[in-house]
């Protein structure tokens, strides 16, 4: 067994959470035992599994890519994205990937901030790059159809065949070395690269913080390997000895077949995935699965509707790119909208603007540290100023507005950014969302603030249909005003086809709110909709 220099027990072996290791390790362990199920039906056992892994990593060394040194990954999910995520790794270098949709500015700003010499990237990504800044990307590596390069070139399917020995590593991968830098969205500024050690993405979601996902589960991976819930994920099962079933892209109609043929035992669904699930009509087949557990973020009143339809006991938690699942719920909580108890081994407060700790029941800004050194970021790469501003007083500060009941239950209320107050009463841009996507034609709505002709804010909602459905506003208000108090429900409504998206799939507040009381705004107070109460207030 690979031991680390330290006899401090919170400091996991080599062999328990270092990428290299693991896959030594389980390659003689269990070498016939299934890793990977892909969308054609390939398999990889463990054993197959370090032969193409070792064999990448020898062709990336070739190119020069040594232990310690950020490799950036630009790549489509499936086989190749994940042996590029291990072989880096293998070698001791940082994994660095980058959202396939990034083009522009703020592809040029990844790049620039990665420090990396090594771009490996799909051939169809290519374009993108032409007029951009690339002066530190010394070469890079193309996935599929070699096509002319901005930049010298290298097929990754040369590499992926390399017979060359693989050098010896300098000295040992440490579980505090850094794995990975992971961009986080951007939504309020430039993308930050966070810094994660083996051991921060090993606590993220190993078997430890969730002890009810075993090495006997295989988990589909559902969400692109730049995002932590797609690299992440992959990474623990590995810790795990588990097994993993790649889903090259998230598909309604396709999803419940795949995950039947693959016996996927645990998935995890973020927002509107639960509504399209949810959605399709219901089927014998519905129950006709393995899976036994599913992660639902955030957890709405349609959890209890998905555990009785489909026999699925679902779990949720709160959990960002910085941090490491600090709240994880029971199966199927009754209490809707929480996101669970604090899980041992981290401390979490809810503070005010000086880091006070707020009243119980009171709203706060979650802060987090955990026991176990490195169990977190390690900060934001080459940005000192936001890395001490999140890391205040020996917390990280999430940004993010909670309150806490007298059982111990944490309820997410709102991005501190995104809360808006309406003649005196504070709203959560959080619950108002979460009643507008429960009327059945909405797949999916932003709530936000925007300025009041009587000062403070008003609220403003930006809603897509379902697919084949319409929204009518007065019927939406009309829903809402049963389900809402007064001074919640939305005095605009601005339908659109889709939201805007960061990269990484988030909705784009900030660019709603520029956009302001728009012509194609529908405003209730114009066509004299109001409620009992606000008459009054008025």
């Amino acid at each position: 067994m690979k031991k680390s220099f330290t006899s401090d027990p919170r400091i996991l072996s080599r062999d328990v959470c270092v990428t290299r290791y693991l896959i030594d390790r389980y390659a003689l362990e269990k070498p016939d035992k299934e890793f990977a199920v892909f969308t054609d039906g390939e398999t990889w056992t463990y054993f197959q599994l370090k032969e193409k892994v070792v064999q990448l990593a020898s062709g990336l060394a070739e190119q020069g890519i040594d232990q310690g040194d950020h490799v950036a990954v630009w790549m489509f999910d499936g086989k190749e994205a994940i042996l590029t995520f291990f072989a880096i790794n293998y070698l001791g270098g940082v994994f660095v990937p980058f959202n396939t949709a990034y083009k522009g500015s703020v592809l040029e700003h990844v790049l620039d901030n990665s420090d990396a010499r090594v771009l490996i990237l799909h051939s169809q990504l290519l374009s993108r790059l032409e007029g951009a800044n690339t002066a530190l990307v010394e070469k890079l590596v193309t996935v599929g159809e070699n096509l002319p390069a901005v930049l010298p070139a290298v097929s990754y399917d040369t590499l992926a065949r390399s017979n060359s020995e693989l050098p010896d590593l300098v000295c040992p991968i440490e579980p505090w070395d850094t794995q990975s830098i992971i961009y986080t969205s951007g939504t309020t500024g430039p993308s930050k690269g966070v810094l994660s050690s083996y051991l921060h993405i090993f606590t993220n979601a190993g078997p430890e913080t969730w002890h009810f996902v075993t090495g006997e589960d295989r988990f589909l991976i559902n969400m692109p390997i730049f995002h932590i819930g797609g690299m992440g994920v992959t990474f623990v099962m590995l810790a795990r000895g588990g097994s993993i079933a790649v889903m090259d892209t998230f598909d309604t109609e396709k999803f419940w077949p795949f995950v039947r043929e693959t016996e996927t035992t645990a998935f995890f669904l973020l927002g509107v995935m639960t509504t399209f699930l949810l959605k399709q009509d219901p089927s014998t087949e519905d129950k006709n699965h393995k899976v036994r557990v599913a992660f639902m973020v955030p957890l709405t009143e349609t959890s209890s509707e998905f555990y009785e339809r489909f026999g699925i006991d679902v779990y949720t938690i709160f959990n960002m790119t910085e941090i490491s699942s600090p709240i994880v719920s029971t199966p199927n909580p009754a209490s809707r909208g929480t996101c669970g108890l604090a899980r041992e081994g981290v401390d979490v407060r809810l503070v005010d603007d000086n880091d006070c700790e707020v009243e119980l029941g009171e709203v706060g800004e979650m802060i987090v540290r955990t026991d176990r050194p490195w169990g977190m970021n390690s900060g934001y790469y080459k940005q000192p100023q936001a890395t001490a501003e999140a890391w205040r007083n020996g917390w990280f500060h999430t940004g993010d507005c909670f309150r806490k009941d007298e059982s111990g239950f944490y309820y997410f209320v709102d991005r501190m950014k995104d809360a808006i107050r309406r003649r005196g009463e504070n709203i959560s841009s959080f619950e108002v969302e979460a009643e507008v996507v429960a009327y059945p034609a909405v797949r999916e709505a932003a709530a936000y603030a925007v300025p009041s002709d009587v000062g403070e804010d008003d609220v403003m909602v930006a809603v897509a249909p379902v697919e084949g459905h319409k929204i009518e506003p007065e019927e939406l208000i009309s829903f809402l005003g049963e389900r809402m108090a007064y001074f919640m429900v939305p005095r605009y409504i601005r339908v659109l086809d889709e939201l805007p998206k960061t990269p990484t799939s988030k909705v784009m507040k900030v660019v709603l709110r520029n956009e302001g009381i728009t012509s194609d705004s529908w405003d209730r107070e114009a066509h004299d909709i109001r409620f009992s109460r606000e008459t009054l207030v008025n």
